[in-house]
């Protein structure tokens, strides 16, 4: 059974930090691209970021360049977010989610190719 599980989301001031966490089950997930996504309330689910299984290429929306960080522990089976200077428009459901193919990345993070798989989803909450 294939499984993603997010994790690590939580309430945050701004300029903070968190890390969040994708696990898999039912697949080994260095075979395909993983990409995170966010849907804030009112809004449509938009890509955050991606990375490669064929070469490790990393992916970013332009508003959280610089500030956010996607990597993968192969022997976790586990991809992670590093978000910091966390702001209030990063406020969402972060979502982690995979097409179960290689070398889309620039495809899944526009969601312009259907999603195979999708996580439950963790809060990110950005307040003071």
């Amino acid at each position: 059974q294939v499984q993603l599980v997010e994790s690590g989301g939580g309430l945050v001031q701004p300029g903070g930090s968190l890390r969040l966490s994708c696990a898999a089950s039912g697949f080994t997930l260095d075979y395909y691209d993983i990409g995170w996504f966010r849907q804030a309330p009112g809004k449509e689910r938009e890509g955050v970021s991606c990375i490669s299984s064929s070469d490790g290429s990393t992916y970013y929306a332009d508003s959280v360049k610089g500030r956010f960080t996607i990597s993968r522990d192969n022997a976790k089976n586990t991809v992670y977010l590093q978000m910091n200077s966390l702001k209030p428009e990063d406020t969402a459901v972060y979502y982690c989610a995979t097409h179960l193919a290689r070398g889309v990345c620039k495809l899944l993070l526009h969601l312009r190719i259907p999603i195979d798989y999708w996580g439950q989803g963790t809060q990110v909450t950005v307040s003071s």
